[in-house]
């Protein structure tokens, strides 16, 4: 029989103590050094004395430092364990949205031919963009409203698989500054590696720089590790240059949520 004790997101959903440690791990996270246990306790709503004992029992287990009072920070091992049930969490909120909301969402959809509200149209995803037609597809639901082509539709009851396929990442390690940053890149091996990408992201001002040393201007530069990820998920073929200390969690990221990736080695031999 599984042992759900050791899933994390069995972990997470049913102990209030560990969903508890997993939000303090994360508040200290994004406060570190200056940690507020006050602020903290009025977030999650329990008491400073339940915080400052719930952090003396994470600097026990090695999850967290301590440099004196009210200084803490979160060590390799904690990172690790919030990626580890952070990416559990997240896998269920996608099945959530994707095989469950949609059962009984209004979707939203671009009008592919004039459409009356109850019309059975078919759904299909092209280009990323979803769309909504009079003609037989795979997946099909009901229209929610009246529409004509190139209008918005809110399509509801829907039924079926949408056939499309994920778009591949072209990955590119670029160099932190100190290694030598942009001017460690070949701008020909740069432009070839993002010449297929229909969106490009970068990741450290370095890997930005670099794009325009190529006369390239990246469409996504804030958040745009999920911004890749999520245009790959609707079939758009990305690129994201991303600078070496974060390329591997990256590519664990990738292997978390199954797309397919290349590496490129944009440096000149």
């Amino acid at each position: 029989m599984t042992d759900f004790t050791d899933d994390p997101l069995y972990v997470i959903l049913r102990s209030k103590r560990e969903a508890t440690r997993f939000q303090i791990l994360v508040e200290i996270a994004e406060h570190q050094p200056a940690v507020r246990q006050q602020e903290i306790a009025g977030k999650l709503g329990v008491t400073p004395q339940a915080v400052s004992e719930y952090i003396r029992e994470l600097v026990d287990e090695g999850l967290v430092t301590a440099h004196g009072r009210g200084r803490y920070e979160v060590t390799k091992n904690g990172i690790e364990w919030v990626l580890h049930h952070a990416e559990a969490l997240e896998s269920y909120a996608r099945h959530v949205n994707r095989d469950i909301i949609q059962q009984v969402a209004v979707w939203t959809a671009i009008a592919r031919d004039e459409i009356q509200k109850g019309d059975t149209v078919g759904v299909f995803m092209q280009n990323g963009w979803l769309y909504a037609t009079k003609e037989e597809q795979s997946a099909t639901g009901l229209a929610a409203m009246d529409a004509v082509p190139g209008e918005d539709i809110g399509v509801a009851q829907l039924n079926g698989i949408i056939q499309h396929e994920e778009g591949l990442i072209h990955v590119c390690k670029v160099p932190r500054v100190e290694r030598g940053g942009s001017r460690q890149v070949s701008t020909e091996l740069l432009r070839e590696a993002v010449r297929d990408a229909e969106m490009v992201g970068a990741v450290g001002l370095e890997s930005y720089v670099a794009l325009r040393k190529a006369d390239i201007e990246p469409d996504m530069f804030f958040g745009s590790r999920e911004g890749v990820i999520e245009a790959a998920f609707h079939g758009r073929e990305c690129a994201i240059l991303i600078v070496d200390e974060e390329f591997t969690d990256f590519l664990k990221r990738l292997e978390t949520v199954g797309l397919t990736y290349t590496i490129h080695d944009l440096i000149s031999p």
